[in-house]
């Protein structure tokens, strides 16, 4: 499995760079025919900590998975920092799963980043993850979840991207807010 997942994110990288696509409008509520979001995971945080996605039901959730080594990656994490800080009141939670990447890196790169939400490890549990959300092609991979727990967004790569032209952060976060406020 971890074979297949490695050549889908060599093959799909470039892609995901550059190529980001939603696979509902921006901005947009959740729409009726959304997918429930399979949240019976207990990953541990940067500090070992057990942390189970399920108690996140009931919030807006914006579901990250990515890795340190991801250049789209650090694109977005920015505004996410950003959002969380300014939504987190409003019941608004951003969790981020690292795939593909020594989970080592991940404390700290979130240190340096001042990522201000839970960095969990999903290596342990890459292929039950890609079985409830992929196949996941490429990274980041991201998700936003209504407060019932339905998948209103799905973006790889960096949403608001084209064939030709790579947003910047203040684009991806402004894509990233409009479907959050249109949830909260």
């Amino acid at each position: 499995m971890r074979t297949r997942w490695t050549a889908a994110v060599l093959v799909i990288a470039a892609l995901a760079a550059c190529g980001g696509r939603s696979s509902k409008t921006p901005g947009a509520a959740c729409p009726a025919d959304a997918k429930p979001a399979n949240l019976n995971f207990t990953l541990k945080d940067t500090a070992g900590k057990e942390v189970r996605l399920a108690d996140y039901k009931g919030k807006v959730l914006l579901l990250d998975f990515w890795a340190t080594w991801c250049g789209p990656c650090k694109i977005e994490i920015p505004g996410f920092i950003a959002l969380y800080g300014k939504y987190k009141s409003r019941g608004f939670e951003v969790v981020s799963v690292v795939l593909l990447d020594k989970f080592d890196n991940a404390k700290p790169y979130a240190a340096a980043m001042k990522m201000n939400y839970p960095v969990l490890d999903g290596d342990p549990q890459q292929d039950k993850i890609d079985d409830a959300y992929g196949p996941l092609f490429g990274l980041p991979m991201t998700f936003v979840i209504s407060r019932d727990g339905r998948i209103c967004q799905k973006h790889l790569g960096l949403p608001g991207a084209t064939a030709t032209t790579s947003p910047d952060e203040k684009t991806v976060k402004e894509v990233f807010e409009k479907q959050i406020k249109a949830l909260l």
